[in-house]
């Protein structure tokens, strides 16, 4: 299985899929990010409403897809990405 990740807002968000076999929709989807100084976020499943997919590859875009607002939200909300480590 291939991975899907892209680059957005100079962030890379990865997807990370995984499969439920016997569901009729398998494919539980979420992400990692990293931040362009290399810190990486835990795993960020969808809502649990929308977690839940066909395919993999619709599983996958979701998943960037997710990872995008994240990133979104963080830089122009504030919104918590990284743990910080005390």
């Amino acid at each position: 299985m291939s991975t899907l990740q892209c680059v957005h807002r100079d962030h890379v968000i990865v997807a990370d899929a995984f499969e439920h076999p016997g569901l009729p929709t398998p494919w539980a989807a979420g992400c990692h990010i990293i931040s362009p100084e290399g810190e990486s976020t835990r795993r960020f499943a969808l809502p649990v409403k929308y977690a839940f997919l066909s395919d993999l590859e619709k599983a996958q875009h979701a998943s960037i897809a997710h990872g995008k607002w994240l990133v979104d939200q963080y830089l122009d909300h504030g919104r918590e990405l990284f743990k910080k480590i005390a």
